[in-house]
């Protein structure tokens, strides 16, 4: 284990003066592929995105944002449970397994706001009083605002993509602080990914609303037949 880690934490390169490690590239590559699989439905995106958190945990804990360590420990048993229901609700086509989507309701949305709202106060607290965070707030958000979001994301709720797009906004500056600049990149990264999700997710909604929407006639007719 003393090996494993000590090869991670290698420098390969460096920008604007700090080195980037293994690890950093590693996170790099498996969160850039587990977004851009996500933007493509495809349910590879769920084991890909927990190899993703145990790299980020260890390397947002080497940098002292524990709230987002500790958010990627709560992503892994979510990840686990989001590929259990996309498994379950899947719809073969082609090589892809697709779960239909759907919008959020005001419950849901309720929900969303206040959780994320609760969340990150609660993150806040206990950061300031047991921590040396020195972005508490930031780091809260992230971490709460994450969580709402891949809840939404494993009922494949299409407004989540909103949720993750402003946690990329809070996440970039907040990496950037931290001297992250590599991962402060691929947040970047992120951000143009969710939009492109949003954009996709939102033509694939009207597609499969137009598929339902003649067999809601059939039976509306047989109902008044």
């Amino acid at each position: 284990m003393d090996a494993l880690l000590t090869f991670l934490d290698l420098p390969l390169f460096s920008i604007l003066g700090e080195r980037v490690t293994v690890l950093e590239v590693f996170g790099f590559v498996t969160g850039a592929l587990c977004v851009w699989a996500v933007s493509r439905q495809w349910i590879w995106n769920w084991p890909v995105g927990l190899i993703n958190n145990v790299a980020f945990l260890l390397l947002f804990w080497g940098a002292g944002l524990y709230a987002d360590a500790t958010l990627q420990a709560i992503f892994f048993v979510l990840g686990v449970y989001g590929w259990i229901v996309w498994v379950r609700r899947r719809r073969h086509l082609g090589s892809a397994f697709v779960a239909p989507i759907r919008r959020a309701r005001s419950f849901d949305l309720g929900i969303a706001l206040v959780a994320t709202a609760a969340g990150t106060v609660a993150a806040w607290w206990l950061l300031t009083a047991h921590t040396d965070s020195a972005v508490p707030w930031p780091d809260a958000f992230v971490l709460s605002a994450s969580l709402v979001a891949t809840w939404l994301q494993a009922r494949k709720v299409l407004e989540h993509w909103w949720i993750w797009i402003a946690v990329d906004l809070v996440s970039v500056p907040l990496y950037v602080v931290k001297h992250l600049y590599l991962t402060a990149i691929l947040y970047t990264g992120f951000l143009a990914l969710c939009v492109y999700g949003l954009v996709g997710w939102r033509r694939d909604w009207r597609r499969q609303q137009r598929a339902a929407e003649p067999t809601a006639a059939v039976t509306t007719a047989g109902a008044t037949a």
